[in-house]
């Protein structure tokens, strides 16, 4: 069978299971009255906030295809309209599991610990075998469909370029405006209702708890869907297109241009299977139900192996050497992930020596999370260049590519294990809300602060999945543009390397200011309600939890334009003003920097949050305490560092590699003769 085929055939199998996941997870008790009016809520506003942001990006798609159809060709422009689509969806239907499986896991709570772990995970997997299967049936059908019209296999990936562009300017605004809209309400949230009010989170009478508990949604669940569907979707693609220059050059056969797709195929088939190990015991601890998910996550990766090495034995012109590359990938995403719990989760010195630094106040709580920071940057940068160096050793530039597909092979269960933890948190939210049993909220507690530690897992991985696949669609970028050395002693190349080193960082600006701005309106709203509405504190009157929906939304839809916008245009700026070699060294600046900047921001900010989590369970003073008040002040601040800023650079590393690809026969010397 044409391995393609195969592929597209077994995406289908994965949006099978998909539908029968979502079906059992719905199939769940709703709990009482009280529950489905939270959870009706929740719900509404973050479908308003996704439709509304799509309305946004649907003018984007249209103009940047006519752009492409004009400039390019017809094929690319569809493309990238058919990866933009599909992101889209992924998203959407991620998050429309997700707002309706909150209240259900916190009705699951009441009856058992593993009840609640397995409707929250069940969410978790619908989200992220809709990202993968749909990745794998958009890429495969347009190449089958470009084949049909007489073109060639490496024609047709060309086309297919304009996907990862579309998957990628989705996943950018997405990332951006989600991560703009959950900070602005949990930064309002947690100022007015934690520190000046002194009640507790998740109290219904905060008017931003509703829009926090939506941005969980359109931030953690849709945003970080459409950036891995990116992640993965460059992975293959850049594979694909590297593969026919080493096959010239007699390194490799004809077998190898068609794996990346083989070895998707059999990571959906793994991650399905690995769901079905997730089950915890009741009274477990953090670290039993850490174990409980890493068991899933091992276990898929070994069936990935055991699947490559079948495909290695039936097919010996792929040989061993790429096996070796795909466990190359595997075992560096597998210690990424491991690296970022160690700096983040609450049960180990890095985040309670935060805690620690919090009796002398919130300034030394905020050195100490800065420092974490900084020294976490180190492990994922030794993996991930011991990762391309034996790639490269056992594939050349297309062993990095498939590397990155390795690592990214197991994202149906890796996204499932993040994905769950919003859930998790919005569980938590309804259970304080409808005035649950203190037993339930503790069930719920346990999973939340698991889920803690998985996102920032699931960022770390992210990122590290960004590099891989951002150096592949880069090799893939000089090849396209006819560069074969780059001579860093070359002025042009030298001043595109500092631009691009310094883009990260006024990128990383711009969202935080876009996030301080809006939590400012945030608070403000919050203030007013609890001064004018009579009664409010002593719980006899509601507030108004509309009016801080809409403040949030309004707010990402009108910061996030600027900093996406930017991502497309320099790049392509760069390239015809300054010409193709000064575009590399942008590239190569910016992966270096925003790697680094984005380990450092989405560390810190996870173990700020778990620092505070750990005070929580009773140690240092508990809830209330001052040292309590002081990590609120780092978890505050850590908000954005996590959840907007730090996991929208991976994504700007990525979408600017995918343009300069996308454009690359375009970009000559440049307008100034360079």
């Amino acid at each position: 069978m044409n391995p393609v085929l195969f592929s597209l055939i077994i995406g289908l199998l994965g949006l099978a299971y998909v539908a029968y996941t979502t079906q059992q997870v719905l199939g769940r008790d709703q709990g009482n009255a009280d529950m489905q009016r939270i959870g009706k809520a929740i719900q509404e506003g973050a479908t308003a906030f996704l439709y509304a942001e799509y309305r946004v990006l649907a003018i984007f798609v249209a103009v940047v295809a006519v752009i492409l159809a004009l400039a390019l060709n017809w094929q690319t422009a569809l493309s990238f309209i058919v990866g933009a689509l599909l992101s889209a969806l992924a998203g959407n239907i991620g998050m429309n599991i997700a707002v309706r499986s909150n209240l259900r896991t916190a009705a699951a709570a009441q009856q058992s610990l593993n009840d609640g772990l397995r409707v929250a995970f069940g969410s978790g997997s619908v989200m992220g075998m809709s990202v993968v299967s749909l990745s794998l049936i958009g890429i495969s059908a347009l190449v089958l469909l470009f084949e049909g019209t007489g073109v060639s296999l490496e024609q047709a990936l060309q086309y297919v370029t304009g996907f990862g562009f579309g998957a990628s300017s989705i996943a950018l605004f997405a990332r951006v405006g989600g991560g703009i809209y959950t900070k602005a309400a949990d930064v309002g949230a947690d100022l007015v209702g934690k520190v000046e009010q002194g009640i507790p989170e998740d109290d219904p009478r905060n008017p931003a708890v509703i829009a926090d508990n939506v941005g969980d949604n359109v931030g953690d669940v849709a945003g970080m869907g459409a950036d891995l569907f990116e992640s993965y979707s460059g992975s293959i693609i850049a594979a694909g297109a590297l593969s026919f220059a080493a096959i010239a050059a007699g390194e490799l056969t004809a077998a190898t241009v068609t794996l990346p797709f083989l070895v998707a195929a059999v990571g959906i088939i793994a991650a399905v299977l690995g769901t079905f190990l997730v089950r915890a015991e009741e009274g477990a601890s953090q670290e039993d139900l850490l174990g409980v998910l890493r068991r899933a996550i091992y276990g898929a990766s070994v069936l990935v192996l055991v699947g490559v090495a079948i495909l290695v034995l039936t097919n010996p012109a792929i040989g061993w050497d790429l096996f070796t590359v795909v466990v190359i990938g595997l075992v560096a995403g597998n210690l990424i992930g491991y690296s970022t719990e160690h700096f983040t989760s609450y049960t180990e010195k890095p985040t309670q020596g935060i805690a620690k630094a919090a009796e002398t106040g919130p300034a030394t709580l905020l050195i100490e999370g800065l420092a974490v920071g900084m020294v976490s940057t180190a492990a994922p940068a030794i993996i991930v260049m011991v990762a391309v160096i034996g790639a490269f050793y056992f594939g050349g530039l297309y062993g990095v590519a498939l590397a990155a597909v390795g690592m990214l092979s197991t994202l149906g269960i890796t996204l499932a294990t993040d994905a769950y933890g919003p859930v998790a948190d919005n569980a938590g939210g309804i259970a304080e809300m409808a005035h649950l049993p203190s037993g339930v909220r503790d069930r719920t507690d346990a999973l939340d602060s698991l889920g803690n530690t998985t996102a920032a897992t699931g960022k770390g991985f992210a990122i590290g999945s960004a590099v891989l696949t951002a150096l592949a669609l880069m090799a893939a970028y000089a090849q396209a543009a006819g560069i074969e050395t780059l001579n860093l002693l070359n002025p042009i190349m030298l001043g595109g390397l500092l631009l691009g080193a310094m883009l990260p960082y006024l990128f990383a600006a711009l969202t935080m200011t876009a996030v301080g701005k809006s939590a400012m309106a945030m608070v403000e709203e919050a203030r007013r309600q609890f001064r004018e509405i009579p009664g409010l504190m002593e719980g006899e009157n509601d507030p108004d939890y509309r009016t801080c929906v809409e403040i949030s939304t309004q707010a990402a839809l009108r910061e996030m334009v600027l900093p996406g916008v930017l991502a497309v245009v320099v790049p392509v700026a760069v390239g015809f003003i300054l010409g193709a070699e000064a575009l590399a060294g942008l590239l190569i600046g910016a992966t270096a920097s925003g790697f680094m900047l984005a380990v450092m921001m989405a560390n810190a900010g996870g173990a700020w949050d778990n620092a505070k989590k750990w005070i929580e369970t009773g140690v240092m003073g508990g809830k209330g305490s001052a040292n309590h008040k002081a990590a609120v002040v780092g978890d505050t601040v850590g908000d954005p560092f996590k959840d907007t800023s730090g996991p929208a650079l991976n994504i700007l590393i990525k979408l600017m590699s995918i343009v300069a690809l996308v454009f690359a026969p375009l970009f000559g010397a440049g307008l100034l003769g360079f």
